[in-house]
């Protein structure tokens, strides 16, 4: 298990430079400057040449992108802003405590709702509330995230007056943001748990266990959810990875201090290493909870666990 985990740590390494290397691509490809940005079109000419002299962006694209680099890896300095003239990390350090605590709530309403309701789902298979859980996620993978959240907040924010329209000052303010996220989420995960249920269930070891005289509870609980929960696992896990990635629409229907607003106000600013550090940041991130999310297979899986004390393969 060591010797996979060290593995799967040393393949971040080229990833994370193909993933500096296109977002610097992408943001020297796009047009203006930051100091014309920062500065305004009326600044003159001479001001916004000394400003991008100063941040070095009058530099050629593979020395600007190799100094970038080489200040991560011998100093672990992702820069300072453009914009607010502070450390990158300083910034990053401020607004992903909000973006966490979103992702996490949101995880978890959608597991409760999506693994619960799916597998009530199958097991009450082409009855009425089957088909009362098929079509309410159905209505609710459809709907567009920023419909979603700006007909919450008119309902419970202005209309009713229950919970803050804005902000992230206290645990209200992350409630009708987490149910953006997670409601389309869980909709999802209704649906993939129900078909992996009923996939599972069929199953000789299934039928084998009730053969012998095991309960319907016993059979559902501990031998079929077991092995129904692995591509859940891992639809769950690349879910929670996105969230982290900011949740965009959600932080910005709900004017929530986040990493998505981070990032979408140094885009347009053209703020370089905010960018850059904000999306090498999150992709580290990405690769280690997709990492636990394979760990996680073992505890699920036994075969998969035999697999790893046998120096086998594990999930690549």
């Amino acid at each position: 298990m060591s010797k996979y985990i060290v593995k799967r740590l040393l393949y971040m390494i080229p990833v994370l430079l193909g993933v500096a290397l296109l977002v610097f691509t992408i943001l020297s490809l796009t047009p203006g400057d930051p100091g014309s940005i920062i500065l305004g079109i009326t600044a003159k000419k001479e001001d916004i040449a000394a400003l991008n002299t100063q941040f070095g962006y009058d530099q050629p694209f593979f020395i600007r992108f190799f100094n970038y680099v080489g200040d991560i890896i011998f100093h672990f300095d992702l820069g300072t802003s453009y914009a607010t003239r502070q450390p990158v990390m300083d910034s990053i350090l401020a607004r992903f405590p909000n973006t966490l605590l979103l992702a996490v709530l949101s995880m978890c309403l959608s597991a409760i709702l999506g693994i619960s309701m799916g597998i009530f789902s199958a097991v009450r298979q082409y009855s009425v509330m089957d088909h009362v859980c098929i079509v309410v996620a159905l209505v609710f993978a459809s709907m567009p995230g920023f419909w979603l959240g700006l007909m919450m907040l008119i309902l419970f924010s202005l209309k009713l007056g229950l919970l803050p329209s804005f902000g992230a000052d206290s645990l209200r303010h992350f409630i009708l943001p987490a149910l953006t996220l997670s409601l389309p989420s869980a909709a999802g995960l209704l649906r993939l748990t129900r078909a992996s249920m009923l996939e599972t269930v069929r199953q000789e070891y299934i039928r084998t266990a009730r053969a012998k005289g095991a309960s319907n509870k016993r059979v559902i609980w501990r031998h079929a959810l077991r092995n129904a929960l692995l591509p859940v696992v891992t639809t769950l896990g690349s879910g929670f990875g996105a969230s982290l990635g900011g949740a965009i629409i959600a932080e910005t229907v709900f004017a929530m201090p986040g990493m998505g607003t981070l990032m979408t106000t140094a885009i347009r600013q053209k703020d370089v290493p905010m960018v850059m550090g904000a999306t090498l940041f999150l992709a580290v991130l990405f690769g280690l909870v997709i990492l636990a999310v394979d760990i996680m297979y073992a505890f699920i899986d036994p075969r998969i666990k035999a697999k790893y004390q046998n120096g086998g393969k594990g999930r690549e």
